[in-house]
């Protein structure tokens, strides 16, 4: 009963309605309204898994209860043999899918073992689901797939429908005179028409209804009788054979009914485990971790931490009824600690504590979070036993006073009944363990030396057993005289010291603030009052018991000042002092908070400041390691490319014979990438070089074109239209009219004395971009004024033993361009010769002119 009284004071069922709103299922939130709280450690511990796991899963991907029903009613009735709607077996086969999606939402997890640990037993019957939805259609009715009958049947009535609607027709056309509306309608069932009353005798038939007004008469002609007889009778045949068809799915249902009821309540669980990660989200709370409180060893137990604790209902007040923000509450409790006793003025927050407190260690059992910052760390109480309120009742002749000491009476009970409980199972575990000596039982020499022995075991005084409760007490000694209300709560808690785990009371009386500086078991709580608005701060305060603040409340509001002094004298000296010292320790308690927020301010400016100057740091060291890698690189650039230009010159001298012209030469490219290279690592500075992609302008050809590649002597090859062609760097421009840098002209060398050598072959052909056009792509029309131009103003090179020549690049395709270029060439007056170029220099896709 004390259990029911404390569910009801802590106003659980509040809590429960706010939870079931996340539920997705009628059953889910049934559950939730009822939820049940777990009388063992290790089955809140699996509750509070699962919503873990789910609070985890829906992180990545939501569960989905869609199609799941109470299909409860149903499986009990398919067991009683009766059968089932269409309905009803359709919300059979939708829930039976909704599970199947569940099932394999679950096992495409890998960090979800109690879950999938649950649906191990889930069978989802797939086969009973399609037999379902073949014979079933979305509106609940049976479907001409279910049989072939049935199917003939149907086919019959509307054949037999057809010919009624015939036969009317042709009446209402014939007799629309007589007839009221033109209109076919039923009567029980038969088709009729409307008919004028004073003309019902122009067509003969059966009167099955008449209007209010009696102008009207609903008749089934004679021609349509037998008809409708007819159709009445495949109705029945329908009906039948409907009833047949849910009657077999009915008994596959029933033959796997239990089956389906653990189906049933493992999405159940799924939905209540959903329902409390979804609330603990919306909560913003925080999973708690169970510490052993105990009486054995107190040093070594942890203690109860829960910060920044707030009150589940206050915050869905504040969220969904405008309410005022919800203040929190700190609550860590050492573990030596037994009665904690809370002090402080009216309206100010102690009976909240005492609920929230409650609510969370309600919380914490049925597999909720605790809506406190992080750890989270409480006893699992096997009873919490409160007395809250005032239960003064006219018809039982209660007063407030006889209403907390009967309250409280049934609290003892309870206390004592788990203490009972305790020892029974202690004597038992005694007795076995008795049994088990017995068994191995030693020689008759060992038993004749044990007996020998004296026997101490019943000499071990009985140890008093701690029951596992937490006890909440509100205003405990309230409603009567108050010296004897104050013996009588001292004396309450000292008993509850020694036989409950943890007791939350909260008190007026002075004396009891002295009980802990008698029992370190005890410890006082006050919430704290602001003197200057005389208002409560809703804040607990550990420690520091809470002093009476009634007579500067009545000064400040203007009470008479020889009363308020008489009252000071009433009252006495030494109460004056208590008080006087309490507010020093607050003033204190105040001055190390401000202290406290300073050091706080200054160390959070500091880290501020100090990662300020690190990222500083970083960031210059940074652009220094850039710098020094751009430098790096652009000397092994320069080099690479020096290397380059050098393999160049050395490449050409060695093909042939070489002249002292050409050495020469050679020696002047040498000077000039020597002279180049240390100008460019003298003087860095940014100069405009193209890249690959860039659009550029060619000045001479007033063209704008797509640079595609850039060869290693700064040629490029470009793409203008359908045209490509080979461009020197120095022939370029940006589109705003940046030019590539120009050589620099060098002072040559001092030529050497030429050295005899022998006569030389004829020198090879030598192909430069000046002497190189590239048309492919082009149509013949196109590319003759481009060879035109080309053979008459290009820079040709010259050779002496074969005249001028130049390089057409046409590829290879189809021929036409190749033959439309030979074409060309063949008539043109100063081509001397063409020929195919070498396999080396392009084979057939490239044609050498010579010209005089």
């Amino acid at each position: 009963m004390i259990q029911a009284e404390t569910l009801e004071l802590l106003e659980w069922s509040r809590l429960c309605q706010h939870l079931a709103t996340f539920a997705a299922t009628k059953l889910g939130t049934i559950a939730a309204r009822q939820l049940k709280i777990p009388s063992s450690r290790e089955e809140t511990l699996t509750l509070l898994a699962q919503t873990q796991e789910v609070y985890n899963l829906e992180s990545r991907q939501s569960l989905s209860f869609d199609g799941i029903d109470d299909i409860g009613e149903a499986l009990e009735r398919a067991a009683l043999q009766g059968i089932l709607s269409g309905a009803e077996l359709l919300a059979i086969a939708k829930t039976l899918a909704g599970a199947r999606n569940l099932r394999r939402t679950i096992d495409n997890q890998t960090d979800v073992p109690v879950l999938t640990d649950l649906i191990s037993e889930l069978r989802t019957y797939p086969e009973l689901e399609q037999e379902i939805y073949r014979c079933i259609n979305d509106d609940g009715k049976v479907s001409e797939r279910a049989s072939a009958k049935l199917a003939e049947i149907r086919s019959k009535q509307k054949q037999v429908r057809d010919r009624v609607y015939e036969v009317l027709q042709k009446i209402l056309q014939r007799q629309s005179g007589a007839v009221q509306e033109q209109i076919i309608t039923q009567r029980d069932g038969r088709f009729v028409i409307p008919v004028k009353a004073p003309q019902k005798d122009a067509i003969p038939g059966i009167v099955h209804d008449v209007s209010m007004s009696g102008a009207t008469l609903y008749i089934e002609p004679n021609s349509t009788v037998q008809l409708n007889n007819q159709l009445r009778q495949l109705q029945r045949q329908e009906q039948v054979e409907e009833e047949i068809i849910r009657r077999l799915l009915t008994e596959k249902v029933a033959a796997v009914q239990d089956d389906l009821e653990r189906l049933l309540a493992i999405c159940t669980t799924l939905d209540l485990a959903t329902t409390r990660a979804r609330y603990s989200l919306w909560l913003g709370a925080n999973p708690p971790r169970f510490i052993d409180y105990s009486a054995e060893a107190p040093t070594n137990s942890p203690s109860i931490v829960l910060r920044q604790l707030r009150h589940p209902l206050l915050v869905w007040q504040q969220q969904h009824e405008q309410g005022r923000s919800v203040i929190p509450t700190d609550l860590i409790i050492q573990p030596q600690i037994r009665v904690v006793a809370i002090t402080g003025p009216n309206t100010g927050g102690k009976t909240v504590t005492l609920k929230t407190l409650g609510l969370a260690v309600l919380m914490a059992k049925v597999g909720l979070f605790i809506p406190a910052r992080e750890p989270v760390e409480l006893p699992w109480f096997e009873q919490i036993l409160a007395d809250i309120g005032d239960e003064q009742s006219l018809e039982q002749s209660l007063s407030t006073f006889s209403g907390h000491i009967r309250r409280i009476s049934r609290i003892l009970d309870a206390l004592e009944g788990e203490e009972r409980g305790v020892r029974s199972e202690e004597s038992e575990a005694d007795s076995q363990t008795q049994d088990l000596k017995a068994e191995t039982q030693p020689s008759e020499f060992d038993s004749q030396t044990q007996d020998s022995e004296p026997h101490t075991s019943h000499l071990t005084p009985h140890t008093s057993h701690l029951s596992n409760s937490l006890v909440l007490l509100d205003e405990v000694g309230a409603g009567t005289d108050p010296s004897e209300g104050s013996a009588l709560a001292i004396a309450l808690l000292k008993f509850l010291a020694d036989h409950a785990a943890l007791t939350i009371a909260t008190t007026h009386f002075g004396e009891l603030k002295a009980l802990k500086y008698e029992d370190d078991r005890f410890e006082n709580a006050s919430v704290e009052f602001d003197d200057v608005s005389l208002s409560p701060t809703y804040r607990l305060l550990w420690g520091i018991p809470g002093r009476s603040n009634a007579l500067t409340i009545a000064r400040r509001l203007g009470l008479n000042a020889e009363v308020v002094k008489q009252a000071q004298a009433n009252v006495g000296g030494a109460s004056e002092d208590v008080n006087q010292v309490i507010a020093g320790l607050e003033a204190q308690r105040k001055r190390q908070e401000t202290k406290a927020q300073e050091a706080a301010k200054l160390l959070e400016s500091a880290e501020r400041l100090h990662q300020q100057v690190s990222e500083k740091a970083a960031n210059l060291q940074e652009r220094e390691r850039n710098l020094q890698l751009a430098q790096e690189k652009a000397v092994q650039e320069a080099i690479a490319q020096a290397k380059s230009e050098i393999a160049k010159v050395i490449k050409q001298l060695q093909k042939g014979n070489v002249t002292a012209q050409e050495a020469q030469q050679a020696t002047d490219a040498l000077n000039q990438i020597s002279d180049k290279h240390t100008r460019q690592a003298a003087k860095p500075k940014p100069e405009y070089r193209p890249k690959v992609g860039d659009r550029i302008r060619i000045p001479r050809l007033n063209q704008t074109a797509e640079v595609l590649n850039i060869s290693d002597d700064d040629e490029l090859t470009v793409r203008f239209g359908i045209m490509k062609m080979t461009v020197p760097m120095q022939e370029i421009e940006s589109l705003t009219g940046e030019k590539p840098p120009k050589p620099e002209p060098v002072e040559k060398a001092p030529k050497p004395k030429p050295q005899p050598v022998p006569e030389a072959a004829p020198a090879p052909l030598i192909r430069t971009s000046r002497n190189t056009i590239d048309i492919r792509g082009s149509r013949v029309a196109d590319a003759e004024p481009i060879l035109e131009k080309a053979l008459s103003e290009a820079d040709l090179v010259e050779l002496p033993a074969r005249g001028r020549a130049i390089w057409i690049i046409h590829g290879h395709g189809t021929g036409k361009l190749r033959q439309g270029v030979h074409a060309f060439l063949q008539q043109h007056p100063r081509v001397k010769r063409y020929e195919l170029a070498e396999q080396s220099d392009g084979g057939t896709g490239v044609t050498i002119a010579y010209t005089a």
